[in-house]
């Protein structure tokens, strides 16, 4: 088998909200996914994160899981609102203590502390004060870092800023179907620009703090036109900016994308000031990936139109809001392919087209990638199942990453979404994408045969 990269990471991904539970301990504030979560009919069955997989309380069996399991990698999220419960003003040591307990786990199994800094649970207060809608919250992300960086920065291997920038606006002040529940539209831009300053501030925070790698993660996802009409290909263009570009553009070249498909001119957005595009290009040493699967779409239909299928991407969220909204672009199902349990459909040529695309639009501009989530959910609880869904997923992608490797990508590492059965958003805890299956009844934890067949794989490199 030939090498992969010096320094290859890899991995399993968590999220805090999503598996520590333990929502008022040690001093944590609300987040603005405690709020959304406890609003009758926005979560399916009405779950929450309070106790989600009672990581708070039972991470030595999760890093036991980790150890055996073989990974050299592991990415989580520090919750914001554990460290500065108001998000503002000095750490919360007992929230810090939490995190730094964890870090010297991993660190004594040599395992790579590979942290992000904001994975969507933003402080409620700050939500008060207008969220990512407000300037002033990109300034308040920064002091959060300095503040974790300097309790953990000696031991963390990678930071990663922000996770899914395009997904937390498109979902949470977009059409509201996440935290913190806003349906702005095309009018949360402003939400995009100030994570992007948020991001930029960061960087050199970290720097002076820490001798770690420098990343942000987004949601990437390959678009093709429902046909070769010059319409629909005109829809894949303009979903494109909107999902692949606009948060990566700026930070690897320094400016917006076109956003003429819009109507916007993006030299004309009050909300960026002078200055503002040198601090978000501030360089990074690794550019994160996180793939699910493409996306389809065509030109406006009209209302006439037929609905998407639900699940299909961000998307399939938006439905009859399209016209609304004015979006030159509709979702259209991709067939031909098996789905997840989520409904999305598995495309491992996708991620090989992903990343060698990424290469071919940014070239020498283009940091090192991560791979940092691929995964799927699987109806695994039925034990007739096998967990083959999962494994057979798993396989095919790992494929399209070595291939993107052989083909002359620089990636440097691949993590699994996720280790542990959790807390899936709106969907609660209806979609199971874990490695290991959780009990949330009783909290227990049990390996799944795609576990097995990743540790498997894992020993082949070692």
């Amino acid at each position: 088998m030939d090498p992969l990269p010096d320094g290859w990471l890899w991995g399993t991904a968590t999220a805090a909200y999503q598996i520590e539970g333990a929502v008022t301990e040690d001093g944590r504030g609300p987040s603005i996914w405690d709020v959304f979560t406890a609003e009758p009919g926005r979560v399916k069955n009405g779950d929450t994160g309070d106790v989600a997989c009672d990581h708070y309380h039972r991470w030595p069996e999760d890093v036991a899981l980790l150890a055996d399991l073989g990974v050299n990698a592991y990415r989580f999220s520090v919750a914001w609102p554990r460290v500065q419960p108001d998000g503002r003003g000095p750490a919360n040591a007992r929230g810090l203590d939490f995190y730094d307990r964890l870090v010297d786990a991993l660190a004594e199994r040599d395992i790579t502390p590979v942290v992000t800094l904001y994975h969507w649970d933003l402080p409620q207060a700050l939500q008060d004060a207008g969220g990512w809608m407000n300037r002033d919250t990109a300034h308040r992300l920064a002091e959060y870092a300095a503040l974790v960086a300097a309790r953990l920065g000696d031991r963390v291997g990678v930071w990663i800023t922000l996770n899914e920038p395009f997904v937390h606006m498109t979902e949470g002040y977009g059409i509201g179907t996440h935290a913190p529940g806003e349906a702005l539209l095309l009018d949360a831009l402003p939400a995009a620009h100030h994570m992007l300053l948020g991001h930029g501030l960061t960087v050199p925070v970290l720097r002076e703090r820490s001798s770690g790698l420098v990343a942000i993660t987004n949601n990437h996802s390959p678009v093709w036109p429902a046909s070769d009409t010059p319409a629909d290909r005109a829809a894949a263009s303009a979903f494109d900016v909107l999902q692949n570009r606009l948060f990566t553009d700026p930070i690897l070249l320094g400016r917006l994308p076109d956003l003429s498909a819009y109507g916007i001119s993006r030299d004309e957005l009050p909300f960026v000031r002078d200055g503002d595009p040198g601090t978000i290009a501030a360089p990074i040493d690794r550019l994160g990936v996180n793939y699910y699967s493409p996306t389809r779409v065509r030109a406006p239909h009209g209302p006439a139109a037929p609905e998407p299928r639900p699940g299909g991407s961000v998307l399939s969220e938006v439905g009859d809001r399209i016209e609304d909204a004015g979006l030159p672009f509709e979702d259209v199902p991709i067939d031909g392919y098996p789905l997840t349990a989520f409904g999305w459909p598995v495309v491992p040529d996708g991620l090989h087209e992903l990343l060698t695309g990424l290469r071919d639009t940014y070239r020498d501009a283009l940091p090192p990638i991560l791979v940092t989530e691929n995964g799927c959910s699987a109806p695994d609880d039925d034990p007739g199942r096998r967990d083959q869904d999962r494994i057979d997923y798993l396989d095919g992608h790992l494929r399209a990453v070595r291939r993107a490797v052989d083909d002359g990508v620089d990636v440097r590492g691949y993590f699994v979404w996720s280790l542990l059965d959790n807390f899936e958003w709106a969907e609660g805890y209806a979609q199971r994408f874990g490695l290991v299956h959780v009990d949330f009844a009783t909290q227990a934890r049990t390996p799944k045969a795609s576990y097995h067949w990743f540790r498997d794989h894992l020993a082949r490199y070692r």
